[in-house]
């Protein structure tokens, strides 16, 4: 069911394939059940009539990008990225130059198997959230801690620990805020709700689907066909 409210997405994208064996095409852009990862990535946002505009952050020397036919959606822009994952994201922002209260969708371009549902659920659950908040699937593994020897030093409870996922959602200015913060104190953030919690802030945790994997080793792109085939899924 659509949600009343309107948003932006941002895809940060301009990460190189450092653990995907010996290809030299970036993840984002490796093929997929006969298309590009990040044409599964971006398809479930751009099928929002919410969806007000995206944005992709590429690398700076990206060549695969400009051939896809969803770079040519109206809808869709690009900006060159940066080293981090918050640099792209921060530019992102720039490009958008948005009201302070926008929301922003910020979705992994390597995660090709989010749902229609989770989306839904996402915004549904953070539209009058004061702080937004993202995905996350609870952890189900017994969780260990080794040393440096290789063997364990401890057993982690892994009660309330979530394994955090994408989109996550947040208002333009209090990202941007976090994101500067960040930069600012010379903190690498590993996603947005970690600069939001920089802040004193917390977000909200809204529960996604494990099926809603990234993309980082080579057996995750069978999974992933796996997944979109279980649910029938097609790009048009």
């Amino acid at each position: 069911m659509p949600s009343s409210l309107k948003f932006w997405a941002v895809v940060p994208a301009a990460g190189r394939s450092r653990r995907m064996g010996d290809s030299t095409v970036p993840k984002q852009y490796l093929r997929l059940a006969g298309r590009a990862v990040i044409e599964w990535s971006l398809a479930p946002l751009l099928a929002r009539p919410e969806c007000a505009g995206v944005v992709v952050a590429i690398g700076a020397d990206d060549q695969e990008w400009a051939k896809l036919d969803v770079s040519r959606d109206p809808r869709v822009r690009s900006v060159v990225g940066g080293a981090e994952r918050a640099d792209s994201v921060h530019a992102g922002l720039g490009a958008l130059q948005l009201d302070e209260a926008a929301w922003v969708l910020v979705h992994d371009a390597a995660r090709p198997c989010l749902s229609a549902e989770e989306v839904d659920l996402l915004l549904r659950t953070l539209e009058s959230d004061p702080v937004g908040g993202l995905l996350a699937a609870p952890v189900v593994d017994t969780l260990k801690r080794a040393d440096a020897t290789g063997r364990v030093a401890q057993t982690v409870d892994r009660e309330g620990l979530w394994r955090a996922l994408t989109p996550q959602m947040f208002r333009f200015g209090l990202l941007d805020r976090a994101l500067r913060e960040a930069r600012a104190r010379g903190l690498v953030v590993t996603d947005e709700a970690q600069a939001i919690e920089g802040l004193g802030l917390q977000p909200r945790v809204v529960p996604g689907s494990p099926d809603n994997l990234k993309i980082t080793l080579a057996e995750d792109l069978r999974r992933a066909e796996r997944f979109l085939a279980e649910r029938g899924t097609t790009l048009s």
